[in-house]
């Protein structure tokens, strides 16, 4: 006997494979459609800069949704977006937001990124302990950018360095990148050079003189982490003069909290978590969390500067 189908069994059958077919589309970089905000399987690419800070707001997350799994992966800024923008991983944590045509080469592909601003970093110059110049006024930094001023004679007249050896984390980095634009330069001079990790950097001025470090604040801010706290023994942090100021009596800042809160230090920028998931999966958990009041209470401990939550800047008199 023929088997016969009604119209309404029709419609079943097929609302059940649309179901499925949406189920399996847009998971994008081999997070199933079946992972939730708080479980499941998902990955995360961060820029090197933050790997302190989120390493604690992952540990965080996944202690309390013991069902959530996230595989973290740490590249340069440049290797960051590239996967983001190739699908291999849906949700990048990084020093910039995307750029328009970025935003655009997605949309064309159906993805609406969703962008949540966490935090409020610097850039940190570090130099070696023997090193007595740990002020710089922000023009001769910009000098230094521009390859106007290659000897360390050009900054103190007294000093007894030589050639300044100005290192990055990696030539892919967001650090490089963010002092090319910030200065209007389109390379930077023959005195730059670039290793592989931050912690490279730091370990390299730890034992050459002439060395001027270029790293993100949150790989030496954390007080309570014994990475930060080893790190700072071995090296000191430079202040830096706001723009337009050269008078020698003036004020030098350090990139830390109050003076990153204030803008009083003048090398800061945002981070963003950003997510190209198209459902609530745990990209946007993750994303969520960090932003939340729980993950920022972990930025505000990092020594970073919570995006959704208030510093409390205590002014000491003497």
């Amino acid at each position: 006997m023929k088997k016969v189908f009604s119209v309404k069994n029709i419609l079943v059958s097929g609302g059940l494979f649309f179901l499925l077919f949406l189920s399996s589309c847009g998971s994008g970089t081999g997070s199933s459609a079946t992972d939730t905000p708080t479980s499941g399987n998902s990955r995360v690419c961060i820029d090197d800069s933050y790997r302190l800070l989120m390493d604690a707001e992952v540990y965080a997350f996944e202690t309390i949704y013991p069902n959530a799994h996230l595989d973290t992966m740490y590249k340069s800024e440049a290797d960051v977006i590239r996967d983001f923008m190739n699908d291999s991983v849906p949700l990048i944590v990084i020093g910039r937001k995307l750029t328009a045509a970025q935003e655009e080469a997605l949309k064309a592909q159906q993805y609406i990124p969703k962008t949540t601003k966490i935090a409020y970093d610097a850039v940190a110059f570090i130099v070696n302990n023997d090193n007595p110049d740990t002020n710089l006024f922000y023009q001769k930094v910009k000098e230094i950018f521009e390859g106007k001023i290659t000897r360390w004679s050009q900054i103190n007249p007294k000093s007894k360095l030589t050639d300044l050896k100005v290192v990055f984390d990696n030539v892919k980095s967001g650090n490089p990148r963010y002092f090319r634009e910030k200065f209007g330069i389109d390379s930077l001079p023959s005195t730059c050079y670039a290793l592989k990790t931050n912690a490279e950097v730091i370990n390299f001025v730890a034992n050459n003189k002439n060395a001027i470090g270029v790293i993100s604040v949150n790989w030496i801010s954390d007080k309570q982490d014994t990475v930060s706290n080893n790190f700072l023994k071995h090296i000191k942090v430079a202040g830096i003069g706001i723009e337009g100021d050269n008078d020698p009596a003036t004020k030098f800042y350090r990139p830390y909290q109050a003076y990153i809160a204030e803008e009083l230090y003048p090398f800061t920028r945002a981070v963003y978590c950003i997510n190209r998931q198209p459902y609530r999966g745990l990209a946007y958990g993750l994303s969520s969390f960090v932003g939340g009041e729980k993950g920022q209470r972990i930025v505000l401990r990092s020594g970073m500067v919570p995006a959704a939550m208030p510093v409390r800047i205590v002014e000491i008199k003497h």
